[in-house]
């Protein structure tokens, strides 16, 4: 049989696999230990945190989707992040890009300036001359975000691959906000993709857990080892809960991306955004690299919005679909302010270099009805524009009991009765 396609593979993960009575969902695995078939005797499995059967399958299925060697399934995003980095020893430079995730920015970060556990080194690949400064740094790691959270930047993975492999450095790739359906990095030349599995692959807000996928079985099992040796991996639960909702992956972000679509047309459109951020826009300076690498533009867009921090509330408080909240990928629409939210994590400097804005404002599109996604949003820029209407009108009032009260106080100050 010729290789699956994405959509069969998410749909049959785990399906009919059942040796012990044939169900055709598999069950779920939750005893933490297994009887040994014999003294000195150990079977495939022996305690959950090294083996588990149903944690198995969901990383078999992500390896397939991926297309690697080696799939580890771990408890929370953040320790697939920090898995992968049991890589590098103090000697060894770690290179991530400037506007990372906000929760990657600080474990690299503090890791690097507190445990001194690697060199890092914190590069813009939109610049002309990141090849320059990593083939200076001579890495052990390059830790790729495409696109980048939030501002959906796009890094060419086939380039930075290119370079890495002279300088026998490995290639990371975050995957999160497009999914193995959308873009397989390692197809790219990456060594390593990660993934939060909490956001589009179980796609219902329900769990948390993150996922490595080796491209060599080698490097995969050395990682394997690590997780075993941390306690890093995923629960048996959440693993089941991510197999099931593994298997709608591909319909959920065709609907999500076709929403995310028409409502990045409707932002830019709105008198009050004054810049919209989504690879799929012919305008975006990284479309032409995402048309390459990827198969569809995402369900993930961002926007700054004409108006000061303050008003944010008017706009958020008017919103009834749009749920203000961390996360995304889910089958529900979430919004999110990125300077005090995900990215919160990052100074001020270090948020003004990434290009995180006071008003910019990040959007998880669902499977929501169309019309009424883009009619929440429509009355929310009403009340904002109403909200701003108010403020200007009162500026004019409030300059003029301030003219006439400074002349009050003119006309009251003896020192000055010679104007009078």
């Amino acid at each position: 049989m010729s290789k699956r396609h994405a959509a069969t593979i998410a749909a049959r993960a785990g399906i009919a696999q059942d040796t012990a009575y044939g169900a055709v969902t598999p069950p779920l695995y939750l005893t933490s230990t297994y009887e040994l078939p014999a003294f000195k005797q150990p079977g495939p499995y022996d305690y959950s945190r090294s083996n588990n059967p149903t944690r198995d399958l969901l990383a078999e299925a992500l390896a397939e989707l991926e297309g690697g060697a080696k799939g580890i399934v771990t408890n929370t995003g953040m320790s697939a992040c920090l898995l992968a980095l049991q890589l590098l020893t103090p000697d060894d430079t770690l290179v991530i890009p400037h506007d990372c995730y906000g929760g990657s920015y600080r474990l690299f970060t503090n890791l690097a300036t507190r445990k001194k556990a690697f060199k890092l080194l914190i590069v813009n690949f939109q610049h002309a001359d990141w090849a320059a400064q990593i083939t200076a740094a001579r890495p052990k790691m390059i830790w790729l975000e495409t696109p980048s959270n939030p501002l959906l930047q796009i890094t060419d993975v086939s380039a930075v691959c290119q370079l890495a492999k002279p300088l026998q450095a490995l290639v990371v790739v975050d995957n999160t906000f497009l999914s193995p359906v959308l873009q397989q990095p390692l197809a790219l030349g990456a060594d390593i993709v990660v993934h939060s599995t909490t956001k589009f692959i179980n796609g219902h807000s329900d769990i948390v857990g993150g996922v490595l996928v080796c491209a060599s079985a080698q490097l995969g099992d050395e990682l394997k080892w690590w997780a075993n040796c941390l306690g890093l991996t995923g629960a048996p639960f959440d693993s089941y809960m991510t197999l099931r909702g593994l298997r709608t992956l591909e319909p959920r972000l065709r609907l999500q991306q076709d929403n995310t679509a028409n409502i990045v047309d409707f932002l830019s459109k709105q008198p009050l955004v004054t810049k919209v951020y989504y690879p799929g826009l012919v305008q975006h300076p990284g479309h032409a690299i995402a048309k390459a690498q990827q198969s569809g533009f995402g369900a993930m867009c961002s926007f700054d919005l004409a108006a000061e921090q303050a008003l944010l509330p008017v706009f958020f408080q008017a919103l009834n679909l749009f749920t203000l909240a961390q996360s995304l990928g889910g089958i529900e629409s979430l919004i999110c302010h990125p300077g005090t939210m995900t990215h919160a994590s990052m100074d001020a400097k270090a948020q003004q270099t990434a290009g995180i804005g006071p008003s910019l404002i990040r959007l998880s599109v669902g499977i929501e009805n169309l019309d009424d996604l883009l009619a929440d949003l429509q009355q929310a820029f009403n009340a904002l524009a109403s909200a701003l209407r108010q403020q200007s009108d009162a500026k004019p009032v409030a300059a003029n009991e301030d003219s006439a009260r400074n002349s009050q106080q003119f006309r009251l100050n003896p020192a000055l009765s010679a104007l009078w």
